[in-house]
C-alpha cells in the first residue's frame, strides 16, 4: 500500500500480482478513517492486516496519525524519504496525490526485499527531540530581536535606540528565562536515562563536541542503531567527499554532497572549529595541512570526519575517549 500523506488528507494505492493497482482510496487524515479503511479492505477486498506493507514519504508530524494505528495493529510499515522515491521512479509526467500514492506502493513493491520497517523511538528519545526543536526555535527568536539592534549602533538617534532596547528587553528575559528551562529539562533526560547518559559521556569525551552536538547525534542515529558506521553517517551528515570525474574531460576536486542534514552538518563544523582550538592534536592536524597548502575548509572538513570516526569508536567500544594513548606496537 502507498500512502500520499498531507495534512488532512490520505490518498492510498494497494497494488499486487507484480505491482498492479487493485483499489484506490481518498480518506481524511484520521485514525477513525483508517481504522475503518481497514475493516473494508478485509471485508470487501480479502486484504488481511498481515498481509500489507504500507510505504509513505516521511512528511514529519503529519504520518504520525497513520503511524499510530499501523503499529496497533501490527502492520509492516516502511516511511522513506521522498527525495529517495522521487530519484528511484525514473522519468515521469504529470502530478497529482492519487499518481503519487501508486508511485509510493510501486517503489514499495520493487524494493520488497531491501525496506527497513518503522518502529516507534523511545519516550525519552522523542522528548528530547522536540525539546532541541524548541531551542533551535527559541534562538532564532533571540537573534531577531537583538541582532537588529546592535546593527543600529551608531546609525540611529541614542534616545529612540535606547527606548527599543527597553521594548524589548522584557521579551528577550522571557526567551532566556525558557531556553534555560529547556535546557534543564535536555540536563534531567540525558542524565536520568543510562543508555542516553552512557553515549553522551562516550561523545562528549571527545573535546570539541559538546552536549547539544552529542544529543543530535544520539537522535539522528537512532542511538546508534538506524545509522551504526561512521562513513554512512559522515554521508547522511553531509561531510564524507565525493569524486567528481568523468572520462578525460572532466577532473573536478572532490566534493561534500548538499544532499544532507544541514542541522548536523552546522553542528559538526562547530565542533571542529572548537576542537582545533582546544585539542593539540587536531590543532597541529590543522596547523600542518594549512602550511602544507591545503584549502582551509577542506582542512576542517577532514577535522569533521575524524571526530565522526572518534565519536562512532567510542560509543562501539563503549569507551572513552584517551586522548595520549600508547599503542602497543610503538
Amino acid at each position: 500500500m502507498g500512502i500520499d500523506v498531507s495534512k488532512r488528507t490520505l490518498d492510498l494505492a494497494v497494488l499486487q500480482d507484480g505491482g498492479k493497482p487493485v483499489c484506490e482510496f481518498h480518506i481524511e487524515n484520521e485514525s477513525k478513517a483508517l481504522r475503518k479503511l481497514l475493516t473494508v479492505l478485509s471485508q470487501e477486498w480479502g486484504i488481511k492486516e498481515n498481509q500489507l506493507v504500507v510505504c509513505m514519504e516521511h512528511t514529519g508530524i503529519y504520518n504520525a496519525v497513520a503511524l499510530g494505528v499501523f503499529w496497533k495493529k501490527k502492520i509492516r510499515v516502511c516511511v522513506e524519504r521522498a527525495m529517495h522515491i522521487k530519484y528511484s521512479q525514473g522519468l515521469t509526467r504529470g502530478k497529482s496525490d492519487k499518481l503519487d500514492a501508486r508511485r509510493i506502493g510501486h517503489f514499495a513493491y520493487k524494493n520488497r526485499e531491501s525496506l527497513t520497517f518503522w518502529k516507534p523511538q523511545r519516550d525519552v528519545i522523542e522528548r528530547m527531540k522536540a525539546l532541541l526543536t524548541l531551542r533551535s526555535r527559541l534562538i532564532v527568536v533571540r537573534t531577531q530581536l537583538m541582532v537588529p539592534l546592535s546593527e543600529v549602533v551608531g546609525f540611529m538617534r541614542p534616545d529612540i535606540l535606547k527606548d527599543l532596547e527597553d521594548k524589548s528587553a522584557h521579551s528577550l528575559r522571557g526567551i532566556e528565562k525558557d531556553l534555560e528551562q529547556v535546557e534543564k529539562e535536555l540536563r534531567r533526560l540525558t542524565t536520568h536515562d543510562p543508555l542516553v547518559k552512557t553515549q553522551m559521556e562516550q561523545i562528549t569525551s571527545i573535546k570539541g563536541v559538546g552536549p547539544i552536538t552529542a544529543m543530535n547525534v544520539i537522535l539522528t542515529t537512532g542511538e546508534f542503531t538506524r545509522i551504526t558506521e561512521a562513513k554512512k553517517f559522515a554521508c547522511y551528515a553531509g561531510v564524507a567527499p565525493f569524486e567528481h570525474t568523468s572520462g578525460s574531460s572532466i577532473r573536478g576536486r572532490s566534493r561534500v554532497s548538499s544532499l544532507a542534514n544541514s542541522t548536523m552538518k552546522k553542528l559538526l563544523h562547530l565542533a571542529a572549529v572548537s576542537a582545533i582550538t582546544h585539542n593539540k592534536e587536531l590543532k597541529a592536524y590543522y596547523q600542518r595541512k594549512l602550511a602544507e597548502g591545503k584549502n582551509k575548509m577542506s582542512v576542517i572538513n577532514a577535522v569533521r570526519n575524524k571526530l565522526i570516526t572518534r565519536i562512532f569508536s567510542c560509543v562501539k567500544n563503549n569507551k572513552l575517549y584517551q586522548e595520549d594513548i600508547q599503542h602497543a606496537l610503538a
